[in-house]
């Protein structure tokens, strides 16, 4: 039934804002922008190995409910990332916020995340499982 990640979409107050700060942190421009009334509405970033689909959406936008405001919003979605500790710290010189520092989970599985500026979780993870498939 599940085949795999398609799209993450996060919410932000100010979509032009949260789309400089994810060109900064991953170091390309979204290959994706939809304005609405001048201003973008919704960006996307096609990220890594498998170009998995990293969506920012405005916030009135949102279902009824899932605003998010003054807290940090969704599940944790972790992507993959060769050294969890760099990562980490570079999300903080960012502006991200701890929202957990690294743990090892176990052999070959390293979690941390953070709550981007905007509000939202972002989960980087060192995932030997992922370079097993990546390399099968």
């Amino acid at each position: 039934m599940l085949r795999g990640l398609t799209t993450v979409t996060f919410f932000a107050d100010d979509v032009a804002a949260a789309q400089s700060w994810y060109t900064e942190l991953l170091g390309f421009e979204p290959y994706f922008v939809r304005p609405i009334e001048g201003v973008p509405a919704y960006v996307e970033f096609r990220i890594g190995d498998y170009q998995h689909e990293l969506g920012i959406v405005d916030r009135r936008f949102a279902l009824p409910g899932r605003s998010g405001e003054g807290e940090a919003g969704g599940a944790v979605v972790y992507w993959h990332v060769d050294d969890v500790q760099a990562a980490f710290e570079r999300l903080l010189s960012l502006g991200a916020t701890v929202h957990e520092k690294p743990v090892e989970r176990g052999p070959g599985f390293v979690t941390a995340s953070v709550v981007d500026p905007f509000g939202n979780t972002l989960g980087v993870m060192y995932n030997q499982h992922y370079l097993d498939v990546l390399g099968s």
